[in-house]
């Protein structure tokens, strides 16, 4: 009779053994599984955590982001540069460049003669005095005071003996008879102001107005962009014409607001540019864009850019890396990894590379001597090896590798295309130049808004050129220009 209680109660504290065990097992899946939740979701915020600091320790110096950006709240400047006078180079003019001085002009414009005013200590009036000559002479360099001037043409008719009747001809730009138009030099300065200085289209009409006392409205200013454009419409095809003929070529490409609309309304201004000339296309980043620019006319030729992934779907060309984009990325990785020696090893080694390149070339020679450069192209490859080396790749297929990753495989696998201009010394290391050509355009954006539209040709070119600054010449938008159909006026300096 006593078993049976105990039996009972045995079997009872076992089932209730069987509940707890069933109940802390369910709990410890629970909080397995919660786990599981919060160090994916502890990941996924570490993640985007170290994408804001990323994005946040963008800065000129690490980045292509433009040095107006650096001072935004939040954002790491660059570190500063050395102070002048700490450096190799002293302050000032550099022995061997050419100077600047306000020279004696054996052939001044004017000769304002000036004479002894009032009376002599002995009572004589000086206006009589013996003229003895010159005693000194002063030049000053100054501008005379310019004003607008109403100029009106008359088209005088002749009789000849045989009874025909001629007509001057009207001249150039003029409008109908008993209309009044604006001058050639007018508009020239209308086009130069805007295009060449991106002084915004109301500035301009004011700033003309206030030097010549004209009043043209800023509709006429505005017009005369796309009158200028069609004018240099061929000059843009025959600069078209000599960069697909060119070697080595620069490109770039940079975000752009055209025209009225929304600030979100983008193109992208494209450039591609030699010593001497500089080419504009007005597109977007696609392909068909890059299809539409001067690049499938290319042949053989070496293309400097930046690395963005439509240049190396170009067929039939070579590429140099842009070393100034590399040095910048490898600067953000010196600041991802502050305990690694590789990033400033290759950096250092890379700058070496390019000085010893452009010494070669000061020298006149076709290549980089492979004497001078063997010791820094051994730093550079033996840095690149250890950066791969201590920056693994993330497993899986479709993993996002880690930027300095990916920038090492780049030295690594593209060291052709990173040191093309060692081999060939007609190839810049960077693509600075077509940056320094889209600059212009940025400006214009920064002061008005936006690019002014009507600057666009129906070729694609750009009216925006240098004005012949890169050929050793000044332009002068007086007495005449292209607008009117003639050409634009330039002095040699």
């Amino acid at each position: 009779m006593t078993a049976r209680p105990l039996d009972a109660a045995r079997d009872a504290l076992a089932g209730l053994q069987h509940q707890l065990v069933a109940m802390l097992a369910a709990q410890n899946a629970a909080l397995a599984a919660r786990v599981a939740e919060l160090e994916a979701a502890n990941s996924e915020l570490s993640e985007r955590v170290a994408r804001l600091e990323r994005a946040a320790s963008r800065n000129s110096g690490n980045s292509s982001l433009p040095p107006s950006l650096d001072d935004q709240p939040g954002r790491t400047p660059p570190p500063g540069k050395p102070q002048r006078g700490k450096g190799k180079r002293n302050p000032g003019k550099q022995p061997g460049t050419p100077g600047s001085h306000l020279a004696w002009s054996g052939n001044p414009d004017r000769i304002v003669p000036h004479f002894p005013q009032g009376a002599c200590a002995c009572g004589a009036d000086l206006a009589g005095a013996a003229d003895l000559g010159v005693a000194a002479s002063h030049q000053e360099i100054d501008i005379p005071q310019m004003a607008a001037q109403v100029i009106q043409h008359d088209l005088h008719e002749v009789a000849c003996g045989c009874g025909l009747v001629h007509r001057a001809p009207a001249p150039a730009a003029a409008g109908a008879p008993g209309t009044v138009t604006y001058g050639i030099s007018l508009q020239a300065w209308c086009v130069y102001l805007m295009a060449a200085h991106a002084i915004p289209v109301h500035r301009c009409a004011e700033l003309i107005e206030a030097l010549t006392g004209a009043e043209p409205s800023p509709g006429f200013v505005h017009g005369m962009l796309a009158r200028a454009a069609a004018a240099v419409r061929h000059a843009n095809a025959l600069i078209r014409a000599l960069i697909i003929t060119a070697s080595v070529i620069c490109a770039d490409e940079t975000p752009i607001r055209v025209g009225p609309g929304p600030k979100t309304r983008k193109k992208y201004l494209l450039v591609a540019r030699t010593d001497l000339l500089t080419y504009y296309f007005l597109g977007d980043r696609s392909m068909a864009t890059f299809d539409s620019f001067v690049f499938p006319d290319l042949s053989g030729a070496v293309i400097v850019h930046d690395r963005y992934q439509n240049y190396d779907k170009l067929p039939g060309l070579a590429h140099q890396l842009c070393a100034a984009h590399l040095l910048r990325d490898i600067e953000d990785a010196a600041q991802s990894y502050p305990g690694a020696i590789w990033p400033g090893q290759i950096a250092d080694a890379l700058r070496a590379l390019i000085h010893a390149a452009n010494t070669a070339r000061d020298r006149q020679l076709a290549a980089a001597p492979a004497d001078a450069i063997a010791a820094d192209l051994r730093l550079f490859r033996h840095g690149v090896l250890a950066g791969l080396a201590s920056v693994r790749r993330v497993p899986g297929a479709n993993k996002k590798q880690p930027p300095g990753r990916l920038l090492l495989e780049c030295l690594h696998d593209r060291e052709d295309d990173v040191l093309r201009f060692l081999s060939d010394l007609r190839i810049p290391p960077t693509s600075n130049g077509a940056e320094r050509d889209l600059r212009p355009a940025k400006t214009q954006q920064k002061i008005s808004g936006r690019l002014l539209d009507g600057a666009q040709d129906s070729d694609g070119g750009s009216l925006r050129r240098h004005w012949g600054c890169r050929w050793g010449v000044a332009a002068e938008p007086a007495g005449g220009g292209f607008v009117g159909g003639g050409t634009w006026p330039m002095t040699m300096q």
